[in-house]
C-alpha cells in the first residue's frame, strides 16, 4: 500500500525494487534541487528508470505550479496575497505602503494570468497538432511555392561581399543591429518563454537515439514534448551543403547562407535596387511559416532524428533550425554533452539552463569531456594557412577597409606570427612549412609564460577573442565578418604549399586542410583566456613545423561546470559504472564551489542473482607463477607464457564467448607475438577461433558481426571449437558501448591494470596540479590518487561489458595480485565487489569457476528439454 502523498511512478511494466528505489531518490533530488550521483548497472533499466522518475517529478511540479497559481488567482477579488515590496514602513507613510503593496498584488496577479493564458495557448496547440495529422503539411504546398520564386541579392562585383564591414561596440549594435541579423516580425513570432524542463544528454548521437526510443514506449509518449538537438552535419537536409562532408564547411556554408538571405530581406525592407552581378545562394529549407510547421510538429510526437530527418524532407525545413525553435515550449531536450557544457554552444543553441533540470548519462568521463571540450590544438601548418589567407586578404582590401578593421587584423597578424615563430618558423605567403625545420623536442608552459615567450603579453586576448568569435551572435564583432570574409576569400586567395613529403599524408592531415584555420585559431586564443593556474601550453615540435604543434590542457574543468551548477535546478549524474567517485566529487563538485550538503549519492545492485555472476582476483598461473604485471616484469617470458596457461584453461571449460582485455595496444602486440611463437595461440585456437580488435574503427562492427556468427555456429554444430576468443584493449574500441551479452561474453579475463603513462607531460602537469589544489587525504596524495581511479574506471568499463539482463551470466577474472588490495577492491562497482572471490592460487579458482559454468550449462539443458 502506498504512503500518503508518495509520488507515482507509470512504468511499462512491473518495475524491480531497485527501479522503484532510483525512481524515489531521483525524484526527491529533483524536488530538493541536488546534485545527484547515479549509478546503475547496464541491464537493470537505467534509461526507463530516469525517464519515468524525471517525468513523473515534472508532471508532479506543473501540477503544484498550476494549483497554486488557482489559489492565487482565486484570491484576486478581496483576498489580499502575501507578497512582499521593499518599501520600509518605517519610511514611509501607511497609505504609501498600502499603495504599493497593492500595486504589487495585482501585477503579481495579472502575470500570473498572462502565465496561465499562455500554458493553455500553448497545452492547446500541442493538442491539435497531436489530433490532427494532417497539419504537418498543411504548408507544404505554400512552402514548396515560395521555394521555386525565391529570388537571390546579386551584386556589381562578386568580391563586394568580401568586404569586412566596420566593426562596432556592443552598444553601438543595440542601435543599429547591422551585423546579428535582427530578427524580422514574422521570425519573432517563433520566440517563446522557456517552460520548466528537463535537459537529457549522453556521449553521442547513437546514445541520444536509444534514449529517446526508451521514451517511446513508457507510459509519457503520448503526453510529452520532446525535442532532440543535433549538429548540423547530422541534421542538414540541404544535399548541396551536406555533400561537403566536412563538420566546418557545413557549418561555414549554412551561416552564409543565412546571412546571404539576411541580406536580401534588408535590402528588401531599404528598397535596395538589385544590382547585376553573381548571386548569393540562400538555403531554400530555412522559412519562418516552414520552420513554424515543423516545430510544431516535433512538439506534437516524440521522434528522433531520423525520423525528424524523414519528415523535414517531406515537408521542405530544416530540422537544424526548427528544433532550436522548439527548445522554450519544450518539456524533455535531448542533446549531445558539447552543446550543454560548452557555454558558447549553449547560448549559440539556444539551451537555457537557469532554473531547469540537466541529466548528464554515460558521465563516468564527465571530467575529460570537460578538458577534452575546452582544450584546444594548433598545428603549425593551420597557423601558416590562417596568416596566409588573413594577410592576402589585407592587402587585396587595403585601401576598401576602414582604419578600425584594419587595425584588427593587423593585430591578428601579429599574434599568429608569433605563434608560429614560437614553433620555429616564419610566416611568409605561398611558404611550405613542411620545408621549415625544427628541433624535435616537448616543453611545457604556463599560460602567462607562452605569452611571455611568444611576445604576446601586451596584446589583450580577450579583446581579439571578442573580434575573431564566431560562436557568440549576440556580440557585433568584427571576427564574424573577418571569418565570414576570409571564408568567402578563400577561393581567391594563393594558398602556401602545405602538401606534405610523399609517404606523410594522412587522414588527420585531410580533416586539418578541411576545417577552416580562423575557427581553429580562435578556439586557441579562446583557450589562452583561462586563468593561468587553470591550464597549461604543450609545445610540441618535430622535424618540421607543419607538423609541430602547440596545445592548450585544461587541468581545472570545474571551472567551466561551475555556471551549470550555479544555473540548473538540479544537476542529475548518472552512468552504469560511477566508481570510484571520490575524486569525482572533489574534483568536478567541490571545487566548482558545490557543498557536500546538496550532493546525494545513490548506487543500486543488479537485477541478476548472486549465482550468476563470478568476479574472481586471480594472484598466480597453472604453474605457481605470481601474476603480477608491473612494468618491470609483464614482458618476462615466464609472465607472457603464465598468461597464456591461465586463457588455455579457460578457454578449455567457458563456452561461447571469451573476451581478454590487454592494458595497452603495444602490450597486446607484444605478448601476442610471445604466443605465436611459443605455440600459445595454436593450442588457444585448437577450442576457439580468435578474433582481434581492428585498427580502423569502421571495422568493429565487421568483427563483432563475425565473432557473434562464429559462437552461434559452434553452439549449433558441437565440433571441436566451442566458441571464440576476443582479444581487445582497455580504453580501445571495444571497452566501451559494446555489449559482450549472453553468449558473447560468458567469461571476461582482466590482464594486469591498465595504469596510464605516467611519463606524459600533461599527465605529469594534471598530477602536479591536484596536489597543489586539492586537499589530501588517506595518505595519498591527489596525484597518485588520479592514477589509480583512472585506471579503475577504465577496468570498470571493460568488466562491465558483461552481464546485459537478468537471465545472463558470466565470469570475471582479474589477472594480477594487486586487485586484491582492499583500497583497490574498494574502487570496483558494488554489485560487483559484494561477490568478488580473491584465490592466491589457480586450482581452487579454476574450481569455482568450472563449478558455477557446469551449473548453468544444466540449468539451461533441462529448460531446454521442458520447452521441448
Amino acid at each position: 500500500m502506498e504512503e500518503a502523498g508518495a509520488p507515482h511512478f507509470p512504468f511499462p511494466y512491473q518495475p524491480y525494487p531497485i527501479q522503484e528505489q532510483f525512481m524515489q531518490a531521483l525524484y526527491g533530488a529533483l524536488e530538493h534541487g541536488k546534485v545527484g550521483i547515479f549509478e546503475s548497472p547496464t541491464g537493470t533499466g537505467k534509461s526507463l528508470s530516469l525517464i519515468c522518475g524525471a517525468l513523473s517529478w515534472l508532471r508532479d511540479h506543473e501540477e503544484k505550479r498550476r494549483q497554486e497559481a488557482d489559489r492565487l488567482l482565486q484570491g484576486d477579488g478581496g483576498t489580499s496575497l502575501s507578497i512582499s515590496t521593499t518599501t520600509s514602513s518605517s519610511a514611509e507613510p501607511d497609505w504609501i505602503t498600502d499603495f504599493v503593496q497593492k500595486k504589487a498584488e495585482r501585477d503579481f496577479v495579472s502575470k500570473l494570468k498572462d502565465e496561465e493564458l499562455r500554458r493553455k495557448k500553448r497545452e492547446e496547440h500541442l493538442e491539435m497538432i497531436r489530433n490532427n495529422s494532417q497539419l504537418k503539411y498543411a504548408l507544404k504546398r505554400k512552402v514548396e511555392h515560395n521555394i521555386l520564386i525565391l529570388s537571390r541579392g546579386e551584386l556589381n562585383n562578386p568580391e563586394e561581399e568580401l568586404i569586412v564591414a566596420e566593426y562596432e561596440s556592443d552598444d553601438e549594435s543595440k542601435t543599429k543591429n547591422k551585423f546579428c541579423g535582427g530578427d524580422d516580425d514574422d521570425e519573432d513570432d517563433l520566440v517563446e518563454e522557456h517552460i520548466t524542463k528537463i535537459y537529457y544528454c549522453s556521449r553521442t548521437h547513437s546514445q541520444l537515439a536509444q534514449f529517446v526510443h526508451e521514451v517511446q514506449k513508457s507510459p509519457f509518449s503520448q503526453d510529452i514534448s520532446l525535442v532532440p538537438l543535433g549538429s548540423r552535419q547530422n541534421m542538414c537536409v540541404n544535399e548541396e551543403v551536406r555533400r561537403l562532408g566536412s563538420v566546418q564547411r557545413i557549418n561555414d556554408r549554412c551561416m552564409e547562407m543565412q546571412k546571404n538571405k539576411h541580406d536580401q530581406r534588408l535590402k528588401e525592407v531599404e528598397g535596395g535596387k538589385r544590382k547585376r552581378g553573381a548571386s548569393k545562394a540562400v538555403c531554400p529549407y530555412v522559412g519562418a511559416q516552414g520552420l513554424q510547421t515543423l516545430r510544431d510538429t516535433v512538439l506534437g510526437a516524440v521522434r528522433d532524428i531520423e525520423q525528424l530527418l524523414s519528415l523535414a524532407r517531406e515537408t521542405r525545413s530544416c530540422p537544424y533550425y526548427a528544433t532550436r525553435l522548439a527548445i522554450p515550449p519544450a518539456q524533455l531536450v535531448v542533446l549531445p554533452y558539447q552543446t550543454v557544457l560548452h557555454e558558447g554552444t549553449r547560448r549559440a543553441s539556444g539551451v537555457q539552463l537557469k532554473g531547469q533540470v540537466l541529466i548528464i548519462d554515460e558521465a563516468h568521463n564527465l571530467s575529460d569531456v570537460l578538458s577534452c571540450i575546452h582544450s584546444s590544438e594548433l598545428t603549425g601548418a593551420q597557423l601558416c594557412r590562417a596568416h596566409s589567407q588573413l594577410a592576402q586578404y589585407s592587402e587585396r582590401y587595403r585601401s576598401r577597409l576602414k582604419a578600425k578593421n584594419l587595425m584588427y587584423i593587423k593585430q591578428i597578424l601579429f599574434v599568429v606570427e608569433r605563434l608560429v615563430r614560437v614553433l620555429g618558423g616564419k610566416c611568409k605567403v605561398g611558404q611550405n612549412p613542411h620545408s621549415q625545420t625544427t628541433q624535435a623536442a616537448t616543453e611545457l608552459l604556463t599560460i602567462n609564460n607562452f605569452l611571455f615567450k611568444a611576445q604576446i603579453d601586451n596584446i589583450n586576448l580577450f579583446k581579439v577573442t571578442t573580434t575573431t568569435t564566431r560562436s557568440q551572435p549576440q556580440h557585433t564583432a568584427i571576427g564574424t565578418e573577418i571569418g565570414e570574409g576570409i571564408d568567402g576569400f578563400y577561393g581567391y586567395c594563393q594558398q602556401p604549399d602545405t602538401e606534405s613529403p610523399p609517404g606523410q599524408q594522412g587522414a588527420a592531415e585531410d580533416r586539418e586542410l578541411a576545417a577552416s584555420p580562423m575557427m581553429q585559431v580562435e578556439g586557441f586564443f579562446m583557450a589562452l583566456t583561462n586563468a593561468n593556474t587553470d591550464g597549461r601550453v604543450v609545445l610540441h615540435t618535430q622535424g618540421s613545423v607543419a607538423v609541430s604543434s602547440m596545445k592548450f590542457l585544461l587541468l581545472n574543468p570545474a571551472v567551466h561546470f561551475a555556471q551549470v551548477l550555479k544555473d540548473c535546478r538540479a544537476v542529475i549524474i548518472a552512468g552504469g559504472t560511477m566508481q570510484p567517485v571520490s575524486d569525482f566529487k572533489q574534483e568536478l563538485l567541490f571545487s566548482a564551489g558545490v557543498g557536500a550538503e546538496r550532493i546525494i549519492e545513490f548506487s543500486c545492485g543488479h537485477v541478476i542473482p548472486p549465482e550468476n555472476i563470478l568476479p574472481i582476483v586471480l594472484c598466480s598461473g597453472p604453474s605457481g607463477q605470481e601474476l603480477e604485471f608491473t612494468f618491470q616484469n609483464r614482458d618476462t617470458p615466464h609472465m607472457m607464457e603464465e598468461t597464456g596457461r591461465v586463457l588455455s584453461n579457460l578457454c578449455n571449460v567457458v563456452p561461447g564467448g571469451v573476451v581478454c582485455f590487454f592494458p595497452s595496444y603495444d602490450y597486446s602486440r607484444r605478448i601476442l607475438d610471445n604466443w605465436e611463437a611459443s605455440g600459445v595461440l595454436a593450442r588457444l585456437s585448437s577450442k576457439k577461433k580468435i578474433f582481434q580488435e581492428p585498427k580502423k574503427a569502421n571495422q568493429v562492427e565487421k568483427v563483432l558481426n563475425e565473432f557473434s556468427r562464429t559462437i552461434q555456429r559452434c553452439a549449433v554444430d558441437g565440433g571441436t571449437l566451442s566458441g571464440a576468443l576476443l582479444f581487445s584493449v582497455v580504453g580501445g574500441k571495444m571497452s566501451e558501448g559494446i555489449n559482450f551479452s549472453d553468449e558473447l561474453g560468458r567469461c571476461i579475463v582482466m590482464v594486469g591494470m591498465p595504469y596510464p603513462n605516467i611519463k606524459s607531460p600533461e599527465l605529469k602537469e594534471k598530477m602536479a596540479y591536484l596536489d597543489k589544489n586539492l586537499p589530501h587525504s588517506g595518505g595519498r596524495s591527489p596525484g597518485q590518487a588520479l592514477i589509480e581511479n583512472l585506471c579503475m574506471k577504465a577496468v570498470n568499463q571493460s568488466i562491465g561489458r558483461a552481464i546485459r539482463h537478468r537471465e545472463d551470466y558470466a565470469c570475471i577474472v582479474l589477472c594480477d595480485r594487486r586487485y586484491s588490495r582492499p583500497a583497490t577492491l574498494a574502487k570496483l562497482p558494488d554489485w560487483i565487489r559484494a561477490h568478488t572471490h580473491t584465490h592466491t592460487s589457480f586450482g581452487p579458482a579454476f574450481a569455482s569457476l568450472r563449478r558455477v559454468i557446469h551449473t548453468h550449462l544444466r540449468r539451461n539443458s533441462s529448460s531446454y528439454e521442458r520447452k521441448r
